[in-house]
């Protein structure tokens, strides 16, 4: 078993060894959960799995099939892609205190 002993900044910061790291191909993003009493760090790996079950069956639903179903399903999956990309540069941008947050009666127009 491979150890090594990494310091750990006043932020929570730590810096995973080079070897480790590509061993055990990180990207930009870590999985990170406790377990017992240790934590464990897992590469990430996006799946839309649910969301492409979902497309998939709306689609379907409209009387899509075929080749046409091919299409459609892509353009989806485009525009779902967008969309999240905006919502997370939205959260960044209130987390940096450069945009106000809405509230759910903003949005829904419920009390």
């Amino acid at each position: 078993m491979d150890k090594k002993i990494i310091n750990v900044t006043g932020k929570r910061q730590i810096t995973i060894p080079l070897k480790f790291y590509e061993k055990l191909g990180f990207g930009k993003e870590i999985e990170c959960s406790l377990t017992d009493n240790s934590v464990v760090l897992r590469p990430f790996s996006h799946t839309d799995d649910n969301f492409t079950m979902e497309i998939l069956k709306d689609l379907i639903s409209q009387g899509y099939s075929g080749d046409e179903l091919l299409v459609k399903f892509e353009e989806q999956r485009a525009n779902i892609k967008k969309a999240i990309k905006i919502m997370i540069e939205e959260t960044d941008e209130i987390a940096a205190g450069k945009r106000k947050s809405v509230s759910t009666k903003d949005i829904f127009g419920e009390e």
